[in-house]
């Protein structure tokens, strides 16, 4: 059973293989024509050699016909008159001769529907009513034939001379009277024979083509997915390790494409290694400085053997601020780190963005009169959109708590609310010191601090902006910057109304 399913499953697969697919395709391109030409050649043969056989055999007939009634053939077939005597036994002989000729049968029919002449000799005298003979005194000549049994059935009326002419398209002319039925068997064997020969040429001819069909398939089918293998080769030499390099298959539009999007993301990859490795690197040293620090002056006092109850109380105070810091890295890098989970939930609310903006602006303008920096909050009309609030409140605080930060004496802050029917839009503008054009881009990377020199007396991790762009992403919004050294910088965060699930 397991034999069988793996069977079928690795037919399933080949199936699926596209040069398994490019074959068949043009397997089934080269031999259906292949097929359906042979079978329209022998079929139009036959229906062309068929027509022919009854046009020629209908027009003996009619003469044979016309000869019939001249000699007075049926009212006469019994006299023993030596003139139709004579007369009968010449055109007995030109039916025997035609019957011989087509490996036929012709019977003369009278008005009676009496066989008075059978060249199978079996059934004169006898009475014969068909259709086909009553049609024919009706004046319809009938022509049958009989692929299954092997013969073709006509009837051909025998007219007086005077109609003769009227009775060659098969009617009795302009009232003429039809004195008789020749009902006329004819062997098809000469065209069946025929057939076979075209049959089994055409055959022959086609064996040929299958055969050459085939290898122009497999070899098609092997020269249009070369592209894709050297494709999969160079991918897996990527994967392996041998090589980091962009990969360039240019033979079709399709591999391109293809390659392309894996450069793009191999380019992404990279980026992200290098991010990943100058971020370790950025964690080993923000949690080292406080740890150094903390030993440092742990040392310190252990050195001095009758050091004041203040210098201790001095030492104490910096070890608690470094622990306070150490503290604060690790909590911001948790809150990164749930943040970057794609399975992060949001707990989504209906809120008043006004009521939130206005909250926030309270908590933090203490730390703006210490800085003498004035912040002003402008609304343009009410808003109430669905956000989480918890990182919603993480976003309008970093970005308003950096504002204030990375001012300038006596400076400002201006907190801009807006929205239109579809998204809400949250800038916070500042008279600061600005972002130099070069650092923009590096801005919302982890650790990273456009003043190194200030970082340590303004505080922070460096992880704000990072926390920050990632809240905003799970919104399904959007955070733009602008700035210019030493005149300050504007932060736009547009995030929708209305909240989309992914």
């Amino acid at each position: 059973m397991i034999a069988k399913i793996k069977k079928r499953l690795k037919t399933f697969l080949l199936l699926r293989s596209l040069r398994a697919r490019i074959f068949v395709l043009m397997l089934l391109v080269g031999i259906i024509p292949s097929l359906l030409m042979r079978f329209g050649i022998v079929d139009n043969y036959e229906q062309r050699a068929v027509q022919q056989r009854v046009t020629t055999v209908q027009n003996q007939l009619m003469i044979l016909a016309n000869h019939l009634d001249s000699n007075n053939y049926l009212t006469n077939y019994r006299s023993e008159e030596q003139t139709y005597r004579t007369s009968r036994e010449v055109i007995n002989a030109e039916l025997e001769m035609l019957s011989n000729l087509y490996e036929g049968r012709v019977m003369i029919i009278n008005s009676n529907f009496e066989v008075i002449k059978d060249t199978y000799g079996i059934s004169e005298g006898k009475t014969i009513i068909s259709e086909e003979v009553i049609k024919c005194f009706r004046g319809e000549n009938i022509s049958h034939y009989d692929r299954e049994h092997g013969y073709i059935e006509m009837t051909t009326p025998i007219v007086s001379t005077s109609d003769s002419a009227a009775s060659m398209d098969g009617t009795s002319g302009n009232g003429g009277e039809i004195r008789g039925v020749m009902l006329t068997s004819i062997s098809n064997d000469s065209i069946v024979q025929t057939m076979e020969v075209l049959n089994r040429n055409a055959l022959i001819l086609e064996t040929l083509m299958i055969v050459a069909i085939l290898a122009v398939a497999g070899v098609l089918s092997i020269v249009l997915t070369k592209p894709f293998e050297r494709v999969t080769q160079a991918i897996n030499e990527v994967k392996a390790g041998y090589s980091n390099e962009s990969i360039s298959v240019p033979d079709y539009v399709e591999t391109v494409h293809i390659v392309d999007a894996f450069n793009q993301m191999l380019g992404r990859m990279k980026a992200l290694d290098d991010s990943r490795q100058e971020f370790v690197a950025n964690v080993s040293h923000e949690l080292k400085t406080p740890m150094t620090s903390i030993k440092v002056l742990a040392d310190s006092l252990l050195a001095q053997e009758n050091a004041p109850a203040e210098l201790y109380r001095e030492f104490m105070e910096d070890i608690v601020s470094e622990i306070d810091r150490e503290n604060q890295i690790i909590t911001d890098l948790l809150a990164l780190v749930k943040m970057d989970k794609k399975v992060q939930d949001l707990n989504i609310v209906s809120l008043n963005i006004n009521d939130l903006t206005e909250l926030i602006l309270k908590r933090l303008r203490p730390l703006a009169r210490k800085k003498d920096v004035e912040v002003v909050f402008e609304s343009v009309r009410p808003v109430i959109a669905e956000v989480d609030e918890v990182k919603m409140t993480l976003i309008m605080t970093n970005l308003v708590e950096n504002a204030i930060k990375y001012n300038k004496e006596h400076g400002w802050v201006k907190v801009l609310l807006d929205a239109d029917h579809q998204f809400f839009t949250f800038q916070v503008s500042d008279s600061g010191i600005g972002i130099p054009e070069e650092s923009l881009a590096h801005i919302y990377e982890r650790f990273y601090r456009v003043d190194k020199s200030h970082s340590r007396e303004i505080g922070g991790t460096g992880l704000g902006l990072a926390i920050t762009r990632n809240a905003v992403l799970m919104h399904r919004g959007s955070i733009t910057v602008t700035s210019t050294e030493g005149q300050g910088s504007s932060f736009l965060v547009k995030i929708p109304l209305n909240y989309i699930a992914q």
